[in-house]
Order: structure tokens, then C-alpha cells, then sequence
């Protein structure tokens, strides 16, 4: 099917910044007018692109999403470098709080021969991470989701927690604050609960060279590597600009 100006108008109509780009992509992903008019109307609503269509463009990679499921952002690029620089054929890695595990898939894709795991709460974000990983999803509160046998074994801990402060989710825009779960945004008071409650055991799962990297904001840098040191790990922040992108470094401390 071509591209029609009708699609174009609907979605300029609805604010859609990009009409143009997004009626391309949606009628390349519908097949049919049928199909095309109700993905619009979907669109139209509020409802993420990606979660229309079924799938999410990452790292190079086209990962499939299911409505409700955590859109995964081209910042998170940057833990997927990050992961990468530490990472090396036969780790252990784990991306905790996975969603549709996008960042597990980009770090296999590049390192085939790792250990992948990966684990969420949510069992549709599980169900979608299966699709797109096919083995090792876990459902499950954190490190309880993981098997016993990863204890002291991880060598990258990914875990992409939220990190929106609750009283900040208000003012989210629409399609992630209407489409994605509030579990995959909200962070607690002050966007770093989950955090803490990941710091607080790393040690106990990471590999003596392990590393836990976890997605901040320029704000919370101070805080989280304070809540690193806490807990018995080593801290650095990293950040890309173009990205827009900021992401805390952790490591054990070693034992003396």
C-alpha cells in the first residue's frame, strides 16, 4: 500500500510530530486498509508507535513488543555499550527489569556465546522478552526471579530499573504515562528505590570482576553512588550527550 495524505492528516491532527514517518511505518506494518485504519485509530488514541505496530527498532535490531510493554529508548543505548566493554564471550549476563528484553538481545547479538538471562515482574513484559529471547526469561520480584545457581556468578548485571520520582509520573508524556506499566516508570519518592533495593544485594550475585550498570539521571548521580558505596560497591557515572543518556558504573569493592 502507498503512503495516503488521509493517514498523514489523522495523525498530524493528533499532534503527531512525525506524521509523515510514522504513516510510512504503519502502513508498511498494517498490509491491508482494514488493518491500516484501526492501527491508526489506535495511534490517534495515544498509543505508543511501537506498541502498535509490534515492534521497537534498538541497537540495530527490530525487537518485538506486545501492547502494555515498556518501550525500550535510544538512551538505554548507551547501557548496551557500557555492557559491551565489560562483557566478553562466555559471561554471565543479566538483564534485570527487562521489559522486552531489548538490552539482553542487543549485548547477544554482538557476544553470541554469552550467558544470557534475563527477568521482570511483569508477566506480559516476560511473555515479550521470550519471544524476542527465546531461552533464559525469568518472572519475578528482582533477584528472586534468578536462578539460585547465578549466585556470585554474574559478570554484567543490566538492570534498567525505573527511575521516575512518583510525584514526576503526572507529567510523563501521555503514551508512556497512559500504555506503560507504572511498575516499568516509577522509581519511589525519589526515582532511586529500585535502585536501592538492586544495590543492596549485587555483591551477593555479582562475580568478583562484576559489574551491576543501571540507567540514572544527571540529578540522582550524587545519590546513586552514594547508595553504591552503601553497599559495598564502587562507583562511577557515565554519560552520553547526544544520548542524553546517564548510567552509573558499580563494582565490588574487593575484599582486603
Amino acid at each position: 500500500m502507498l503512503v495516503t495524505s488521509e493517514t498523514v492528516s489523522r495523525l498530524r491532527a493528533a499532534g503527531c510530530v512525525f506524521a509523515e514517518d510514522e504513516a510510512a511505518v504503519l502502513t508498511e506494518a498494517a498490509g491491508d486498509a482494514a488493518t491500516l485504519d484501526a492501527m491508526v485509530e489506535r495511534r490517534v488514541a495515544g498509543e505508543p508507535l511501537e506498541q502498535v505496530v509490534g515492534y521497537a527498532d534498538f541497537c540495530g535490531l527490530r525487537v518485538r513488543l506486545r501492547p502494555g510493554v515498556f518501550v525500550p529508548r535510544m538512551r538505554s543505548e548507551l547501557l548496551v555499550r557500557l555492557a559491551l566493554r565489560s562483557a566478553k564471550q562466555q559471561s554471565v549476563v543479566v538483564d534485570l527489569c527487562c521489559g522486552s528484553g531489548a538490552l539482553g538481545m542487543a549485548v547477544h547479538h554482538t557476544l553470541p556465546d554469552i550467558t544470557l538471562h534475563a527477568a521482570d515482574l511483569d508477566p506480559v513484559a516476560v511473555a515479550c522478552a521470550r519471544e524476542n529471547l527465546r531461552a533464559g526469561v525469568h518472572q519475578g520480584d528482582l533477584y528472586d526471579a534468578l536462578p539460585a545457581h547465578l549466585r556470585g556468578r554474574i559478570d554484567v548485571l543490566i538492570a534498567n530499573v525505573p527511575y521516575v520520582a512518583t510525584r514526576h509520573i503526572a507529567f510523563l508524556p501521555a503514551e508512556a504515562r497512559d500504555h506503560e506499566p507504572h511498575t516499568a516508570l516509577d522509581g519511589g519518592d525519589d526515582g532511586l528505590a529500585i535502585f536501592r533495593a538492586v544495590a543492596e544485594r549485587a555483591r551477593e550475585w555479582l562475580s568478583p570482576g562484576g559489574v551491576l550498570l543501571s540507567e540514572i539521571t544527571e540529578a540522582q548521580s550524587a545519590a546513586a553512588i552514594a547508595i553504591a558505596d552503601g553497599n559495598g560497591l564502587t562507583a562511577t557515572v557515565a554519560s552520553d550527550d547526544d544520548l542524553d543518556a546517564y548510567a552509573i558504573i558499580a563494582r565490588p569493592v574487593p575484599a582486603r
